[in-house]
């Protein structure tokens, strides 16, 4: 199995009891990075109406997760931030059971208190001020760059990150003066970053499909588990997180 960058494993009982001899089913979950915090919740919501399942996270950038599934590491439902990584992989996993779980926008993270007075895209072109970004080929990257166009700001980042997660990290320890990332990224900062907003004319929303994985062993309970993150006890979860939901 290649190698996950930056990601983050998670094991999360998802019934009390084996109930069989077979034991439960474990469902194996690629997600996005920026679904760090909210899915383990999920999961625990999901404990109270489904028994005898548990559920296996790991989250990376959705790009990273993208070449897992093509090289056909074993995976039952995949998540990402966008839907055109998760476009581009039509041929792995199952349309039929495709849906938008979730959306998001931007925000710019700073240091606590704003010590470089940033206060709009535009100030991220001054000299000196270092600004990191996700890469192009993360779906942070591309919605970043896309609200840098619209805004018809140029700027040279510092570093490219390999998702969401690493560019606010890069902020909280003081690496970086700012980055863009999504606004529900902010929460899992707590008092080590703050949000300066982006306004609507400049802001791009970020959707979040999920699908089960072509494939997949147990595919009954995976597009159940697909299927419930539509729910209205999924949905309230995801707001609870700063989330918008269809």
């Amino acid at each position: 199995m290649r190698r996950l960058t930056a990601s983050l494993a998670v094991v999360l009982l998802v019934a009390t009891g084996c109930g069989g001899a077979s034991g439960p089913t474990t469902l194996t979950v690629l997600a996005a990075s920026s679904l760090t915090d909210v899915f383990p919740e999920l999961a625990r919501a999901y404990q109270s109406s489904h028994e005898n399942v548990e559920l296996h996270f790991t989250f990376s950038g959705s790009q990273e997760l993208a070449e897992q599934v093509k090289e056909n590491t074993p995976a039952d439902v995949l998540a990402t931030a966008d839907t055109t990584t998760m476009d581009e992989l039509a041929e792995y996993v199952d349309r039929s059971s495709r849906r938008v779980i979730a959306y998001t926008s931007l925000t710019i993270a700073v240091a606590p208190g704003n010590p470089r007075r940033i206060r709009e895209l535009a100030d991220l072109a001054r000299p000196g001020l270092r600004v990191v970004l996700a890469a192009q080929g993360v779906p942070a990257g591309r919605y970043s760059r896309q609200a840098l166009a619209k805004a018809g700001v140029t700027v040279r980042p510092v570093s490219a990150e390999i998702d969401v997660r690493s560019v606010l990290t890069r902020v909280r320890t003081g690496e970086a003066d700012a980055g863009v990332v999504y606004l529900t990224d902010l929460r899992s900062a707590g008092r080590a970053a703050s949000s300066v907003p982006i306004p609507a004319a400049h802001n791009v929303t970020a959707a979040y499909p999920v699908s089960v994985v072509d494939d997949t062993d147990h595919e009954d309970a995976s597009a159940a588990f697909v299927t419930w993150l539509g729910s209205a006890a999924a949905k309230s979860v995801l707001n609870e997180h700063g989330f918008t939901t269809p």
